[in-house]
């Protein structure tokens, strides 16, 4: 009720669009968002109002649409108060969720986990588990990739981030996996069922998932301030981090932080080690380029953590950023605006819900030349240094850029890479790609993949170099 006020109140008229009361509208863009983005954008251009169950939500397309609400006019948008507000349910108070001045000291305590060494100390455990992850797969094999690599993922962000051990009986006590995936299916339940809030509801299922995830995290919490352990992860960084008046956080802080990391650090590169396999398998030249690279580059052996950190495989670069252009994992930026403003001609009141589209922005012909097409070369030198400012936002920008993106980046390398040493990955000849939103894109029905043996691979192991 609220927000419908806010929407009578506003002091100036919304952008031109779809602003009737419609079912349909709002059931085609929970199912098929980003065809319907573009469509909107052909006909009213970089901004405009859709009418999504009951209210009004302002969507701003494009390099300079994306670069204004993430960087030039960012102060005046809260995400918060933003459609994905629920999430705060789970994530409760870390960097995903909050704005202003608590965003900004909070994200300076989080910057020293995500340096340069602290990256590189993780890589031993990537290798380690994907190598333990790929001794389970067998050529003439199966296997459900995004599964796989959720599993993987998860096992990746316990250990790096939170320091347990996934195979420890408190771990095993708790499907954090499963947990996740019944929380974040509040997203992918009924508009008109996510309002509700009691017993049975899609948000009842969220809050018991987020409070059996909180049994593991507190308990952990405890257990490193009753004996001072301490290790390489970010938890044990989190416990000794000051803000600037050299306070500790609190354990709700620490939850809160680890929750969100948990959340991010595994689900984003389920999506892009799924999508980027989906299409190398659809584009075989492609791979083959990839293995022809590591071959040349790394005769018998295979790159060191350093050099995946570093970019030093340039073709799996250029497929890992056509791979986030083609599906960013976060292909939506909700906001919410402060004060009314104007963009290109239009205003927008204030307490309106507006929305960047990383995922449509990246779609945009005027912008990228068939942007269906899969093409790495379109992030070589050249063509990168042309695109205009905002044009690539796979990480978001600005103050709220990706905290983790380093990270995540040389997690998706490493497990891409000795996927490719190993094995060869093709679809079924039916499959058909579906996609669901919650609130990240993935493959809405899981990805088969067919495991056959690489020709030539690697004799040394990556754990080596490591």
């Amino acid at each position: 009720m609220e927000d419908l006020r806010d929407e009578r109140g506003a002091t100036v008229p919304f952008p031109p669009g779809e602003t009737r009361f419609s079912l349909t509208r709002t059931r085609r863009f929970a199912e098929e968002p980003l065809p319907m983005l573009l469509e909107a954008y052909e006909r009213f251009g970089p901004i405009f109002t859709l009418r999504l169950f009951h209210g009004n939500v302002v969507f701003m397309l494009g390099p300079e649409a994306n670069h204004y609400i993430t960087v030039s006019h960012a102060s005046n948008f809260l995400w918060r108060e933003s459609h994905f507000r629920d999430l705060i349910g789970l994530m409760g108070d870390g960097l995903l969720t909050i704005d202003g001045e608590f965003h900004r000291r909070s994200r300076l305590i989080m910057l020293p986990a995500f340096h340069r060494e602290h990256i590189l100390a993780s890589a031993e455990t990537i290798v380690e588990e994907t190598g333990r992850a790929l001794d389970q797969l067998a050529p003439g094999q199966t296997v459900d990739l995004y599964a796989w690599t959720r599993h993987l993922a998860l096992r990746v962000a316990m250990r790096a981030l939170f320091g347990l051990d996934p195979d420890g009986p408190q771990a095993r006590a708790i499907d954090a996996a499963g947990l996740f995936e019944e929380a974040l299916a509040f997203y992918a339940s009924d508009y008109f069922l996510r309002v509700l809030r009691g017993p049975f509801t899609p948000w009842a299922r969220l809050q018991a998932a987020a409070r059996k995830l909180d049994t593991l995290i507190y308990s952990e919490i405890s257990h490193r301030r009753a004996t001072g352990q301490r290790g390489s992860d970010i938890l044990s960084l989190l416990l000794d981090a000051h803000d600037e008046d050299g306070n500790a956080l609190s354990d709700l802080q620490i939850r809160d932080e680890v929750m969100t990391l948990l959340f991010a650090g595994h689900d984003t590169t389920t999506s892009t080690v799924s999508f980027m396999f989906y299409e190398l398998a659809r584009n075989p030249h492609i791979a083959a380029r990839l293995r022809a690279e590591q071959d040349a580059l790394f005769p018998g052996a295979l790159p060191t953590a350093a050099q995946l950190a570093s970019g030093e495989l340039t073709e799996l670069e250029l497929v890992l950023d056509e791979t986030l252009r083609k599906y960013p994992p976060a292909w939506v930026g909700p906001r919410r605006s402060i004060r009314p403003f104007e963009f290109q001609g239009h205003t927008v009141p204030g307490r309106a819900f507006v929305n960047y589209c990383s995922w449509a922005s990246h779609h945009l012909p005027d912008v990228y030349e068939k942007p269906e097409e899969f093409r790495p070369e379109r992030f070589a030198p050249e063509a990168r240094a042309a695109l205009p400012k905002g044009a690539y936002v796979p990480f978001g920008g600005g103050s709220r850029t990706c905290i983790g993106m380093r990270f995540g980046q040389l997690e998706v390398r490493t497990i891409a890479t000795l996927i490719l040493s190993r094995f060869s990955l093709s679809l079924p000849h039916d499959f058909q790609l579906s996609i669901r939103q919650m609130p990240t894109i993935s493959p809405k029905a899981g990805l088969p993949m067919l495991v056959s043996p690489r020709a030539t691979a690697p004799v040394a192991d990556l754990s080596a170099a490591a």
